[in-house]
């Protein structure tokens, strides 16, 4: 920790940040129930996971270069401000425009915050800790992300009525704790960075993906979340078409998801800060792996949920070590590369949209092979980082 002990107390704030950061995973789970009340098909409704993840291809950037000119806080709590507008949205109606705007206010305002919030932590947080820091703040995240499923459901079976909101009653809970994190972080005292280059540009910003490093890195994490995004999506369907299953006992599958990664981020917290994030890396992949083979070719529950858990576990912990290993490797353009990793999140919506093609084609194996190839990708990068 970074001198002094009001940083400490800074931290919590910025968990519960985090925390709001998770609210963008509540669109897998809330994909499907509008696919359902709308009658959409699996390509259509895999177009709200796309639309929040499109942003991140034009956002994350000049993100970074707006850091340099407003700070990181300040960026932070515009990205919480438009999180909390996106949530406030489908309070008013469930048609298919109503979500989309929802939904990509719900991306911009997840790109800001991803982009900004990760380096503002770097603030307070010594480099040597820094990637043991930020899994727990993925820990925090991944809490927001398996609850929401809970919520949902609870919404659509509980017989309450919440002013005819039904599953979206998850929108204004979540809308309320994002007003509760910008309440705080506004209060709450962060050491500004050192001063970088306030003349960057968005150009100067991409420039730096001629870098090996960067590059790979940054494809890493196009990976990642496509992964990601993709089992979120994906593993109530896979259940719905092997196990006839309806969609609120499949949405199970998610929350299972969540619970493991974030029970990984958890481990990772601790063992990051004891083992080689080279090492860590490497059994994490391997656990995808085995999950990708085990849903192609199982057939029995036990198995699936299973391989839903693995990959809950492997893919926890691949973001902090892939985001922190490149922000460190140019100290001096932190926010740039910030940006240039959160625009890497634009694999949430190649994914999804690959995803939906092949499972409209062949089933949801064909989506499983397209997760499978960001596995091998990430099996590739494991050779690249560095043994820290």
């Amino acid at each position: 920790m970074k001198n002094s002990k009001n940083n400490y107390l800074a931290l919590g704030p910025l968990m519960l940040c985090f925390f709001t950061m998770g609210f963008v995973d509540l669109v897998g789970i809330a994909s499907n129930f509008v696919k359902a009340d709308l009658g959409l098909s699996d390509y259509q409704a895999n177009v709200f996971p796309s639309m929040v993840f499109f942003w991140f291809l034009f956002i994350s950037v000049p993100t970074g270069v707006l850091m340099n000119k407003i700070g990181r806080k300040r960026t932070v709590l515009l990205s919480i401000i438009i999180t909390a507008i996106s949530l406030f949205i489908p309070i008013l109606g469930n048609n298919y425009s109503v979500m989309l705007i929802s939904f990509s206010l719900l991306g911009i305002g997840n790109a800001i915050m991803q982009t900004s919030l990760n380096p503002l932590v770097s603030n307070i947080i010594n480099d040597n800790r820094l990637a043991g820091t930020l899994t727990f703040g993925q820990f925090v995240k991944a809490i927001a992300s398996f609850l929401a499923p809970y919520i949902a459901v609870w919404g659509a079976t509980s017989g309450i009525t919440f002013a005819g909101l039904g599953w979206r009653i998850l929108f204004p809970i979540y809308m309320t704790v994002a007003v509760i994190a910008i309440i705080l972080l506004s209060v709450t005292s962060i050491p500004r960075e050192p001063a970088e280059d306030k003349k960057s540009s968005i150009i100067n910003s991409l420039s730096l993906l001629s870098a090996p490093f960067i590059l790979f890195t940054f494809l890493g994490i196009i990976c990642h979340v496509g992964i990601d995004v993709g089992t979120n999506t994906t593993a109530p369907k896979i259940l719905m078409e092997k196990f006839a299953m309806s969609l609120e006992d499949a949405s199970f599958a998610t929350s299972l998801y969540f619970i493991f990664r974030t029970l990984g981020c958890l481990i990772g917290a601790y063992l990051l800060n004891k083992v080689s994030n080279k090492y860590f890396f490497g059994v994490s992949v391997l656990l995808m792996v085995m999950a990708m083979f085990g849903m192609l070719f199982f057939n029995s529950l036990s198995a699936i949920y299973c391989s839903i858990a693995l990959i809950g576990l492997g893919n926890s912990n691949i973001f902090p070590i892939i985001y922190s290993q490149a922000i460190l490797s140019m100290p001096a353009k932190q926010n740039e590369i910030s940006g240039l990793m959160i625009m890497g999140l634009f694999g949430g919506t190649i994914f999804p949209i690959g995803m939906g093609l092949a499972s409209d084609a062949i089933g949801q194996a064909g989506a499983i092979i397209i997760m499978m190839v960001g596995v091998a990708y990430l099996l590739f990068l494991g050779v690249k980082l560095k043994n820290k």
